[in-house]
């Protein structure tokens, strides 16, 4: 029961930054000139819009069968990607990096925030019972899903965030790169999903040491 209300609270803790991680998206494509997603209606909190069947329900239950068998996992998901125009962005070479980059900035002003958030807990040991320091546990995991969010979508892969910067860095004469990643993207994300994402555990809680041990 522990764990599976452990997992629930995981889940509407990713759902939320996910849906924060795309609006972020959107504005910046705002701020750059593109207003697809303000007409799209996707500059909400409401996570309703932004939902992926798969990446935001589908996906995060695979990854929690383990807790089914006491083991830790780590969840990843996403949201419907929040469309925009790269043609309409007033630097069309780095206007598309600009945008991506929004997503993983935001999750890591929330990791920072919510970190934070921990050191003010910790330098008053007065508040740190009962359910202030529930609180604390939740604020702990709020810096670890979005420092989760932030690094796994820097990966290279379409239609991961990564992948944009990527393709604003490469030279034209490398566009068969692009292309090759573009026509496989969902067989090499769902690989580095099962395969390969334990890697990121390790980078995930450095940071997560450097960022608290950066608010003290």
């Amino acid at each position: 029961m522990e764990s599976a209300s452990s997992f629930i609270l995981q889940l509407a803790i990713l759902i939320i930054s996910v849906v924060v991680h795309e609006v972020s998206h959107g504005f910046a494509a705002l701020a750059l000139g593109d207003k697809t997603a303000k007409y799209a209606g996707r500059l909400t909190l409401n996570p309703i819009p932004h939902i992926d069947p798969f990446g935001s329900i589908i996906l995060p239950l695979l990854l929690a069968i383990p807790l089914l068998f006491g083991q830790s996992t780590i969840l990843l998901g996403w949201a419907k990607p929040v469309p925009y125009n790269p043609h309409n962005l007033r630097n069309p070479r780095w206007g598309p990096a600009f945008v991506g980059v929004a997503g993983p900035l935001a999750n890591l002003c929330i990791a920072i925030v919510f970190g934070l958030a921990i050191r003010f807990g910790g330098v008053i040991p007065e508040l740190v019972s009962g359910f202030a320091q529930s609180m604390l546990e939740v604020f702990s995991v709020i810096v670890i899903i979005n420092l989760v969010l932030a690094v796994f979508n820097l990966v290279p892969i379409p239609p991961l965030d990564g992948s944009k910067v990527l393709f604003s860095a490469l030279p034209y004469r490398y566009y068969g790169v692009q292309r090759f990643l573009e026509e496989r993207s969902l067989i090499l994300l769902l690989f580095f999903v099962f395969f390969l994402s334990r890697f990121l555990s390790p980078l995930v809680f450095i940071l997560y040491y450097l960022i608290v041990r950066w608010t003290w």
